[in-house]
């Protein structure tokens, strides 16, 4: 709430948002999205395929291809309790 405008900027032009359905397939190897709105206008509609990994609490899948270029990264999601 306190961010300048080249603040707020800077964080949202480094930031992709989706919702929509996710699956897990390929006997739980893969996370399938179904992504109904991005804030990447050109995902929208699109479905998105992921390696995955669940280790415990915590799902990790893999982007191979990053939006603002570089090497693959790994997003994770934690449970929680």
């Amino acid at each position: 709430m306190k961010g300048t405008a080249e603040e707020n900027k800077a964080v949202l032009d480094g930031s992709v948002t989706h919702y929509g359905r996710y699956t897990i397939d390929d006997g739980g190897k893969t996370l399938t999205m179904h992504i109904e709105v991005s804030s990447f206008p050109n995902w929208d509609g699109t479905t998105q395929i992921r390696p995955l990994k669940v280790s415990g609490d915590q799902l990790t899948y893999t982007v191979p291809t990053p939006s603002a270029g570089g090497a693959p990264n790994d997003v994770v999601w934690k449970r929680i309790k």
